[in-house]
């Protein structure tokens, strides 16, 4: 994948529930746990300082009152994939798990495979999180 443009088309056209779009950032819903659950994965470009395109994949977890920062943290350090931020939504800090990858060696299966991991991983933390609750 070159730029975003054709990571919108894989996903337009593959198995995925896009359910908004905008220029640059799409958001993806996945059905989980037999249809009970449901997760919001945002794909979006980021450019670093040299220009290099990335591609964010982010999901939110909760709203960050209440959350222990050493759980969060220790989670990033024994995390493989995804690493935990904080991001503001409608104006209230949440938690989010991301995960940014270059353009370059990103295939279509790389991005199904993000898409899967960030979107059950996180369900995972939210229900960790929310007393099994399905806050988003």
């Amino acid at each position: 994948m070159q730029n975003f443009e054709q990571i919108r088309r894989h996903l337009l056209g593959g198995e995925f529930r896009v359910t908004m779009q905008e220029p640059y950032v799409v958001c993806v819903e996945l059905s989980l746990d037999g249809g009970r659950r449901h997760q919001a994965i945002f794909l979006s470009e980021l450019q670093d300082d040299d220009g290099r395109n990335y591609l964010r994949t982010s999901t939110v977890i909760a709203p960050i009152t209440g959350i222990d920062a050493r759980r969060a943290l220790a989670f990033n350090w024994n995390s493989r994939v995804g690493y935990l931020s904080i991001g503001e939504l409608d104006g209230v800090p949440y938690l989010q798990l991301c995960e940014n990858r270059p353009y370059e060696g990103l295939t279509a299966s790389e991005i199904g495979r993000v898409v899967l991991e960030i979107g059950g991983m996180g369900d995972r933390l939210e229900r960790a999180l929310s007393a099994e609750g399905d806050l988003l």
